[in-house]
C-alpha cells in the first residue's frame, strides 16, 4: 500500500509518499480502505521529533480515518453492529496516512448520515477529545459559560458547535477578525482577538465579573496565570496542548480562594477501552447532531496524500479556520 512516510525529523518537506505491506487485522481489530486522513496537531509534532510514537502504534503519522471496512475480526465487527462493506471513521494511535489502515472496533464509528468521507475523516480526534476532556474529565453543563482558547482550530470549531448544541454559553479567542467573525458565525457567543485584546480582561467585562465556569486551553504557558484570574468560583481549567510552553507561573492563592480544578490530558496512549468508551458516548449524544445538521463538520482545505507536506505547512502557517484533510482516492458521497 502507499503510505506517508516521515524521512527523518524535520520540516514539512521530510513527508514522502512511499510503500508499505499492508496491515494486517488482529483480535478486536477491523482493516479500513482509507478515503481520507485527518491532519492535526499531534502529526506535525510527531513529524518534528517532539511526539513519540505509543509502544506498538504504527510509525506512520496519522490519528483519524474514514473509509469502507475490508476486513477484520468478525465476531467483533458483528457484536458492534458492522461489516464488511460499510463506512466508518476511526481514531487511530497511527498509522493513518495510509491506503489501508487497522483500527479497533471499539473506536469506529459510522460516518454520519448525510456526511462525505472527507467530512467523517474530519470528526475523531476532534470530536473524542473535546469530548473527553470538556464534558467527562471538567464536566461542562447546560447553562454554564466555556471559554476556547484558539476557537478557529479543528479543536475549538468541535467545541464551540458541541458546547452550543449541549447548552453552554460559548466563549472564544482567535488570532483575527476574520477567525473570530468565523466563530461566532459557527454559534460562539462572543469571540475575543488575542493580538488586540487582554482575553482575561474581556472575559471579565462579558461575564459582568464573574468569570467563565470552564476554559478548554491549548496554549498554556503564560496563558495558564490569566485563566486563574477569568475563571469563576468552582472553575474549571483543562489544558490539552502546549503550544506556548511547558512552564506556567499562576497565583495559587485564586485557585484555594475560588476552588479552582486545574487539569489536563493527552488522548493518544490512553487504552482502548477508554477511547471505546468516548466512542459510544459520542455515538449516543453527538452523532444524531451531526446527522440532523446541528454541528457540521469544517473543513478547510483538502490535500491529495502526495501533497502531506503542503498540509503540513498550512497547518503551521495557523492560516486555517477548521481541518485540513488528506484524500487517497475518490470519496464516497
Amino acid at each position: 500500500m502507499k503510505a506517508v512516510e516521515i524521512t527523518s525529523y524535520g520540516p514539512p518537506d521530510v513527508l514522502r509518499l512511499g510503500e508499505r505491506p499492508a496491515p494486517v487485522a488482529g483480535e478486536g481489530e477491523l482493516l479500513i480502505r482509507v478515503s481520507a486522513s485527518g491532519v492535526n496537531r499531534p502529526d506535525v509534532l510527531q513529524r518534528t521529533g517532539n511526539y513519540p510514537v505509543p509502544p506498538g502504534a504504527s510509525d506512520i503519522p496519522g490519528l483519524e480515518v474514514a473509509g469502507v471496512v475490508v476486513g477484520g475480526d468478525a465476531a467483533a465487527m458483528a457484536q458492534a453492529g458492522l461489516k464488511v462493506g460499510d463506512r466508518v471513521c476511526a481514531l487511530v494511535a497511527g498509522g493513518g496516512y495510509a491506503e489501508l489502515c487497522v483500527a479497533p472496533v471499539g473506536q469506529c464509528l459510522p460516518v454520519p448520515a448525510g456526511l462525505s468521507d472527507i467530512e467523517a475523516a474530519s470528526l475523531p480526534e476532534t470530536f473524542f477529545t473535546v469530548w473527553s476532556n470538556v464534558f467527562d474529565r471538567v464536566r461542562l453543563q447546560k447553562g454554564e459559560t466555556l471559554l476556547i482558547q484558539g476557537g478557529s482550530s479543528g479543536i475549538g470549531v468541535t467545541a464551540i458547535q458541541m458546547a452550543k448544541a449541549l447548552g453552554a454559553t460559548v466563549l472564544v479567542t482567535a488570532g483575527s477578525d476574520d477567525k473570530c467573525a468565523a466563530c461566532l458565525a459557527l454559534g460562539a457567543d462572543h469571540a475575543i482577538n488575542y493580538k488586540t485584546s487582554d482575553f482575561a480582561e474581556e472575559v471579565k467585562k462579558l461575564t459582568a465579573g464573574q468569570g467563565v465556569n470552564v476554559i478548554l486551553d491549548m496554549v498554556a504557558g503564560s496563558y495558564v496565570a490569566r485563566e486563574v484570574e477569568c475563571l469563576a468560583e468552582d472553575g474549571r481549567l483543562v489544558i490539552i496542548a502546549v503550544q506556548g510552553g511547558l512552564k506556567a507561573e499562576f497565583n495559587a492563592g485564586l485557585v484555594l480562594r475560588k476552588r479552582l480544578t486545574v487539569t489536563g490530558s493527552t488522548l493518544r496512549p490512553r487504552s482502548i477501552e477508554f477511547k471505546s468508551a468516548i466512542a459510544a458516548a459520542l455515538k449516543e449524544k453527538v452523532w444524531p447532531l451531526l446527522a440532523s445538521g446541528a454541528i457540521k463538520p469544517v473543513i478547510h482545505s483538502t490535500f491529495a496524500a502526495a501533497d502531506a507536506a503542503k498540509a503540513h505547512a498550512l497547518m503551521e502557517s495557523n492560516q486555517h479556520i477548521g481541518k485540513i484533510v488528506l484524500t487517497w482516492q475518490a470519496p464516497a458521497a
